[in-house]
């Protein structure tokens, strides 16, 4: 029986660069983003159900996030059929990799894991955090975004101290090196765990 290790944090935190620390030490990674990309693909499971319902956003057989984006920008609405194709299948995806995984430790990468209610599913939670001023930093050097459009992802997102209050592990991403020690102590905990379980 594997430990499910959930991983979350919101934007500009350092969850990917945090999630390949996990693998690098033999965890097993399921990554949210990485399982709708595939779903959206070429032959991806919610290609067929996406052309039923928004024709528009399919492009050479691959669901175009732009093109849903501007179909829930003109029908807000839009957005819970979105889900309710996508999250079944989400689901779907996650199990597949929960069965065929041989890993001790399973991470889930997940940002909306508190906001989905997804960390009921989870043995723990690890939390990544830096201050907010940061955080900003980070998001905005990336130049993909303006600050209008990084205030609103934050504003849809559960306030960072909050995550980290509910986590139980905080790993804070101010260098990669301080992250990569706190990595390495919640795996060696955790597998200290299954050894005495």
């Amino acid at each position: 029986m594997s430990f499910k290790l959930g991983l979350t944090g919101s934007i500009g935190m350092g969850k990917s660069t945090t999630a390949q620390m996990f693998v690098d030490l033999g965890c097993a990674l399921w990554d949210a983003d990485a399982a709708v990309h595939r779903l959206y693909d070429v032959g991806g499971a919610a290609v067929t159900p996406m052309q039923a319902k928004f024709p528009e956003a399919v492009i050479a057989g691959v669901v175009s996030r732009d093109k849903l984006k501007e179909v829930i920008g003109r029908d807000p609405s839009a957005l819970k059929t979105i889900e309710e194709i996508v999250h079944p299948l989400v689901a779907q995806d996650r199990a597949t990799f929960i069965a065929s995984a041989t890993a001790d430790i399973l991470v889930f990468d997940i940002p909306l894991l508190f906001e989905t209610g997804g960390n009921a599913a989870m043995d723990a939670v690890v939390c990544v955090s830096i201050p907010a001023e940061m955080q900003r930093d980070r998001v905005l050097a990336r130049g993909t975004m303006s600050e209008a459009q990084f205030g609103q992802i934050c504003a849809k997102q559960m306030p960072n101290d909050e995550k980290v209050a509910r986590s139980d592990y905080v790993v804070t991403t101010d260098t990669l090196d301080h992250a990569r020690q706190q990595v390495e102590k919640i795996v060696t905990a955790i597998r200290g765990q299954l050894a005495n379980a």
